[in-house]
């Protein structure tokens, strides 16, 4: 008699936190659905083994890593560069080591030499493109497949969808020349995606209909907006949760939430610039300063400057902390407003809470999320203008600028507030039954079940 063996997913996460947590949540979705049937090994590198363990998951989520890449590496350039010539031998050797084959592969869409390894072993592969779905169209394309990386150079605009919607040149820096290597690993994950069987947008797909639209028209495989991946799904467990350095930590435990408690109503600034990249000490003290004049109300998380920071802007108007639950103080009554460096999965948060944005970009696809916000959502302004990601924004201007952001009565701030409502409503329905995330992650999951059981 035939045995059909369970669905065994490996995913292959580019090591870095904003990569790896939102697969870790697809992949604790993709459980929860289909609990007694689907198998996970969720390779990582040693680096990251001990805080990916410390989280609570199911237990059919197992961890596998793979050696440290790059010993000296420190630079953010030198961290790409050990990742994509580096890490395919060590995950081949794990592969080889599994007790079960795999079933299908999920990796990391900028991890291009993954989809061989999958392609070599006639390994269904899903590429997961960790971004903005419109990031893909402009990479793909407009640098990649029309070969403009150096045409676009010399205009300051490029019509990203055709008769939607312009973008500034400024908006992509891959472009700039300070990037010339990433701009070639990003090439050539755009290569070989095709040859990937699936494609994972972490998005959702009332936020960017037309450029998925244009994307499923123009690629041959199958697409699915699976988005939000933040763990939405953890937010009635109050028991427990993990900082970033891997520490569980009780959530009673956190002066952070009493003080929200505390405060009116849509009255904090959420600050955050993100968990890797950095802005310049002399932007920190601009920005520490306004918000000692504002007198704003606000929750700021920052790590290695926090003592200093604390010194200049904190009193019983604002909180300086090294860590906190990002999505669980977005939902917070009390928080009426989120600077972001537009992470992606910070972003998506964001509207999930449904709070508008003050953006801050500092790198890669931040500036085009910035965009999205400010010009195609109209839930959020811009701190910097054009988002010259080099620009010192002086703290008078923020200062201005804050106050106006945090003015609730006005019909600008109105308008404001009530869009990001919508958006939040819209990707609530988009994980109800029948929403369009929902819908797509089913589809999803009876390919990839119906792999397994034809493997006896």
């Amino acid at each position: 008699m035939a045995v059909h063996l369970p669905t065994h997913v490996v995913v292959v996460p580019y090591p870095s936190r904003g990569h790896i947590n939102p697969m870790m949540n697809l992949c604790k979705l993709l459980v929860s659905k289909n609990p007694n049937n689907i198998l996970v090994t969720f390779v990582v590198t040693e680096q990251w083994l001990a805080s990916t363990a410390s989280e609570p998951k199911p237990h059919n989520i197992t961890l596998a890593s793979v050696p440290d890449l790059g010993a000296s590496a420190d630079a953010f350039n030198d961290v790409v560069e050990a990742v994509m010539t580096e890490m395919e031998a060590p995950l081949e050797s794990l592969l080889d080591g599994l007790h079960a084959p795999p079933t299908v592969m999920i990796c990391d869409a900028f991890l291009f030499w993954a989809v061989g390894v999958g392609n070599r072993r006639n390994i269904p592969v899903a590429a997961f493109w960790t971004t903005n779905t419109s990031e893909l169209w402009v990479q793909y394309f407009h640098i990649f497949q029309q070969n403009e990386q150096h045409s676009v150079c010399h205009g300051k605009m490029l019509d990203y969808i055709p008769s939607i919607s312009w973008i500034r040149r400024a908006d992509i820096p891959l472009l700039n020349g300070n990037n010339r290597q990433i701009l070639q690993w990003a090439l050539k994950s755009c290569e070989w995606l095709p040859k990937a069987q699936y494609l994972l947008l972490p998005s959702i797909y009332e936020l960017e209909p037309q450029v998925i639209d244009a994307l499923k028209a123009n690629l041959s495989i199958p697409i699915y907006t699976i988005g939000p991946n933040i763990p939405y799904f953890s937010l009635g467990d109050n028991s427990c949760y993990t900082n970033n350095n891997g520490v569980v930590n009780n959530g009673a435990s956190h002066g952070y939430l009493d003080w929200l408690d505390h405060q009116p109503k849509c009255s904090v600034l959420y600050i955050s610039h993100g968990s890797y990249l950095s802005i310049s000490s002399a932007q920190m003290d601009e920005i520490s300063n306004a918000l000692h004049d504002s007198k704003v109300r606000f929750l700021w998380v920052t790590r290695g400057e926090t003592p200093r920071l604390k010194e200049i802007c904190c009193g019983h108007m604002g909180l300086v902390v090294p860590w906190c639950d990002q999505l669980r103080v977005l939902l917070h009554p009390s928080v009426g407003g989120y600077w972001t460096h537009c992470g992606w999965n910070s972003v998506i948060e964001g509207v999930f809470a449904g709070v508008p944005f003050l953006t801050f970009p500092i790198a890669m696809d931040q500036p085009l999320i910035s965009k999205l916000i400010v010009e195609d959502w109209k839930v959020g302004w811009r701190v910097k203008k054009d988002d010259k990601l080099d620009t010192l924004v002086r703290r008078d201007e923020i200062v201005v600028l804050l106050r106006k952001f945090m003015e609730l009565d006005s019909d600008v701030g109105r308008d404001m507030r009530k869009r990001a409502k919508e958006l939040q409503h819209m990707a609530q329905v988009a994980i109800t039954k029948n929403g369009s995330s929902e819908t797509n992650i089913k589809a999803f999951m009876k390919n990839i079940v119906q792999s397994g059981s034809n493997r006896v």
